[in-house]
């Protein structure tokens, strides 16, 4: 046995053998696991844009934009330093799939008073024939900032940034919500 091995009984080795006999390797890397449809929570109730927002026109977010926030809110916000109260992740979603789930999960952390969500949209697979014009084409990178923008979303946010490395770097967004007033 090696120096920094377990102990294993017999008992637990037979078990183990029990429970990985039907576990079968996939024949190539390229080859995609099932995975089962998501199930995505229903608004709970409808939230009124107009009753979050009262000011003037507002801008669309660019990811990164710190204009509506004071200077300590914005240094904290954007070292990923609010606590992230709840995650959404996109890996094998469909774009409809997608942009239903960040709707509801958006608006569901708006109901439930969260200050700071982060969705991972992933940076996208590489494609061979575009290496040159588009290394990586990540279809919901692109999407989310757009649907973060659209007018059933946008009263509810303050702004949105890349998250920090620990969190998904670039494939992911922190979302800053407006509070419920």
């Amino acid at each position: 046995m090696k120096k920094n091995q377990p102990n294993i009984s017999e008992d637990d080795l037979s078990l183990w053998q029990e429970t990985t006999k039907e576990v079968q390797l996939l024949s190539s890397k390229t080859e995609e696991i099932e995975r089962p449809a998501p199930i995505l929570p229903p608004i709970r109730n409808s939230i009124d844009c107009t009753a979050v927002y009262h000011g003037n026109k507002l801008n669309d977010l660019a990811i990164g934009q710190i204009a509506d926030l004071d200077k300590n809110t914005a240094t904290k916000f954007k070292r990923g330093e609010f606590k992230i109260e709840r995650r959404l992740d996109l890996h094998g979603y469909t774009e409809d799939e997608a942009w239903e789930a960040v709707t509801n999960f958006v608006k569901n952390a708006y109901i439930d008073n969260l200050r700071c969500i982060l969705i991972v949209t992933g940076k996208g697979r590489p494609h061979p024939e575009d290496e040159e014009i588009m290394p990586h084409r990540g279809i919901l990178k692109e999407k989310v900032p757009q649907w973060l923008n659209s007018r059933e979303l946008r009263p509810l946010i303050l702004s949105i940034s890349y998250s920090q490395i620990k969190d998904g770097g670039e494939g992911a967004l922190y979302v800053l919500l407006r509070r419920k007033r």
